[in-house]
Formats: structure tokens, sequence, C-alpha cells
């Protein structure tokens, strides 16, 4: 009886975090334009709070140079707390996720399809924004030729599957499997 309560108050606690988090996002108010923030689809242009789970490629990205994806201008309206909220916290928690709810997989193909498609669709969203306001969403994308880019988005995909089979494998060694051989199928 224990472990569900506070499963359940992990859950509701978490789920009031994100809703919080969607709102200080969409109703971040700033009192003058910033060069290329924002300019075409407003904070809808990066769909954070659709992808938290980018703390991999954000922390690496900002620590090699941080204009390529979090322009210093940035500051100027997002207080630091709310970056870390969005671009931090989400570790712990997914962490507390895998301790605290066994949960149970879908077959490998299967997982891996839909979170192909929906990375798929991420990236064509990059793309549009791209193509509607000639200006890439992450100034990193820009330093990039075709062939750069293909590359990138390869390894960036490669990088989320090899991430979803981490999940996969540590909740498995955490939680054991029901049927061992459900995942390769």
């Amino acid at each position: 009886m224990l472990p569900t309560i506070v499963s359940r108050v992990y859950h509701i606690t978490t789920f009031v975090w994100y809703l919080l988090l969607i709102y200080l996002l969409l109703n971040t108010q700033y009192s003058h334009t910033l060069p290329g923030v924002f300019l075409y689809a407003g904070q809808w242009k990066y769909l954070t709070f659709l992808n938290l789970f980018v703390v991999t490629s954000f922390w690496l990205l900002f620590t090699y140079d941080r204009a390529l994806v979090y322009p210093e201008d940035l500051d100027a309206f997002i207080p630091l707390w709310l970056n870390h909220a969005v671009h931090t916290v989400v570790l712990p928690l997914i962490l507390l996720e895998l301790f605290n709810t066994p949960h149970q997989y879908p077959k490998r193909r299967t997982g891996l399809l839909i979170l192909g498609l929906v990375s798929i669709s991420y990236l064509l969203w990059v793309l549009w924004i791209y193509y509607a306001a000639g200006a890439w969403v992450y100034p990193l994308l820009g330093q990039f030729n075709r062939l750069g880019l293909v590359l990138f988005f390869s390894v960036s995909l490669l990088l989320v599957m090899l991430l979803y089979l981490l999940g996969e494998k540590l909740t498995s060694l955490i939680w054991g499997l029901a049927d061992k051989t459900k995942k390769h199928k």
C-alpha cells in the first residue's frame, strides 16, 4: 500500500510541476525584442515542454558553446531557475520515475518506431521553422552544410534510440522482465 501512495504522490507532484513549467514558459513576457530570439512561432518554436528529455544534448552543447543552443539574450527574460527546471531537473525526475514505476515497454520495434516518428515530427517542425523564418531554431544548425545537417540529425536520432534502449535495459535490471522474449519479437 505504501509504495502505491508514494508512487501516486510522485506522479501527481511531477504532473503539477510539469503544468507549472508549461504555464511559466508560455507566459514569459519580455519588454524588448531580443535579436534572433522567438522571431517565428514564439515559444512554440522550441517545443521544449513536449520533449523534456533534453538533458544530454542541451548541456553537452551548452558546455561546448552556449550560443549554439541558449543565447545569453535569453537570460534577460527566462530566469536561471526556469532554465534549469526545463533542462536539468528532468534528469532526476527521470531517474526517480525509473526506480518508482515498473514500466512495461512495447515490443522493441514498436517502441523504436514510435520514437522515430516523434523524432522525425520534431525534425520536420525545426525544418519548417527554418523554411518559414529563414533562421534556425538552434544557432548550432546554421554551422552545418547539408551533409553535416543530415549527419547531425542522424546521430541525434541514433542517440535518442540508444537512450531508449538504455531505459529499457535499466528498467529490466531494476524491475526484471515478466517476459524476456517479448522485447525481441
